[in-house]
């Protein structure tokens, strides 16, 4: 599976979620695999993903899933301690984990090699972490939900991207309509 494929098999999951989506890729294919009002989709700053839901996920109650990508984690390291030392029940994040720069032509991260990002979330303090295939992405998303729990999920698969077409959505457009879901 490579992270097109994961981001199909928990679109239904997310259409209830407020979702920060990852630059570049990430973003265009959840938009076009099913484009909801509560997903703010980033068009720039890599490595933010996680650090603006986790943001959201404590300025308010409503559950927030964070989809990251592993190269946007390694940039933004000291989003983990951050997250790790002030916990809220209500913020998920998802880091598909396909050892690879996926949005700038699949140059090979340091997760792809020795560096295992939930080994990095672990030492930083995040207590529930939890490692899975592509395939078990959905039934552990499912269950962080369910859990009420601060997560971390670190989905490990393929690299690989699909043809998609840009995001033509007015970034102004997509904040607002994002904010009055995050409002409702």
């Amino acid at each position: 599976m490579i992270r097109s494929d994961i981001l199909k098999d928990i679109a239904p999951i997310l259409r209830d979620q407020l979702v920060v989506c990852n630059i570049g890729l990430p973003s265009q294919e959840l938009h076009m695999i099913d484009d909801q009002p509560s997903t703010f989709y980033m068009l720039g700053t890599m490595g933010l993903s996680s650090s603006i839901g986790f943001g959201l996920a404590l300025a308010q109650d409503k559950k927030v899933i964070s989809i990251d990508g592993d190269g946007s984690v390694l940039t933004n390291f000291g989003t983990l301690p951050t997250i790790a030392n002030n916990p809220a029940d209500n913020y998920i994040l998802l880091i598909i984990d396909n050892g690879s720069y996926g949005s700038t032509g699949d140059q090979p991260t340091y997760a792809g090699k020795k560096t295992s990002l939930a080994a990095v979330a672990r030492a930083c303090g995040c207590e529930n972490v939890v490692e899975v295939a592509a395939e078990e992405t959905a039934a552990a998303l499912r269950h962080a939900i369910d859990a009420d729990q601060m997560t971390i999920i670190v989905s490990k698969c393929e690299s690989g991207n699909i043809p998609v077409p840009v995001i033509t959505m007015d970034p102004v457009v997509i904040r607002d309509r994002f904010m009055k879901t995050v409002q409702a």
